[in-house]
């Protein structure tokens, strides 16, 4: 099939002045965005998003338009629970199938309760594989794994960084009276 020269549409660009075509302008307008954002990043102006850690902490700094902000900030997994304290995970698999960085490990079994059929048997996490996407939380159809503001624990090996389905939930029993960013 040919394409007629009735439906080609020939568009000329529009010529570029003599200052154009030096490109000097544009040139120094991104060298002063440049200047302005490593100027803008020694001092604490409103430019600069660097804190002093461990004095300043990530959730005890205010926004920085003065009204309410949308942080993209994530941190620790934990599992919630429900409200018999139970783990709220039905062991549906979405999160590990979801998972781009394979980090999340479920191994189900036969719910001892009567208002599911399945719940996780063993549930890990390795925190150091994961990228924090958060795909697992948008996954769960449930509202069992969450995202919190913790960003400090500390392993000192790796296998201290797998978090397994009891430290999960203990993260949910720590971060349940804290507000998320």
């Amino acid at each position: 099939m040919a394409i007629d020269d009735k439906d080609i549409i020939r568009i000329a660009p529009k010529p570029m002045n003599r200052l154009e075509s030096v490109y000097l302008p544009e040139l120094f307008r991104g060298f002063g965005t440049t200047m302005k954002h490593f100027f803008g990043s020694f001092g604490q102006g409103k430019l600069s998003r660097t804190i002093q850690y461990p004095e300043q902490r990530r959730e005890n700094r205010a926004p920085e338009d003065g009204g309410m902000e949308k942080s993209t900030f994530r941190g620790f997994h934990r599992l919630n629970r429900d409200e018999e304290g139970r783990v709220k995970c039905v062991a549906c698999m979405m999160c590990p199938t979801l998972c781009p960085a394979n980090c999340i490990h479920i191994v189900a079994d036969e719910s001892p309760w009567d208002d599911r059929e399945k719940y996780p048997k063993k549930f890990e996490i390795d925190e150091l594989r994961c990228i924090f996407c958060g795909m697992c939380e948008e996954a769960c159809p449930v509202d069992a794994i969450e995202l919190t503001t913790e960003y400090d624990i500390v392993g000192l090996s790796r296998q201290e960084m797998v978090f397994d389905k009891e430290k999960l939930l203990s993260i949910y029993d720590i971060t349940i009276d804290k507000k998320p960013m």
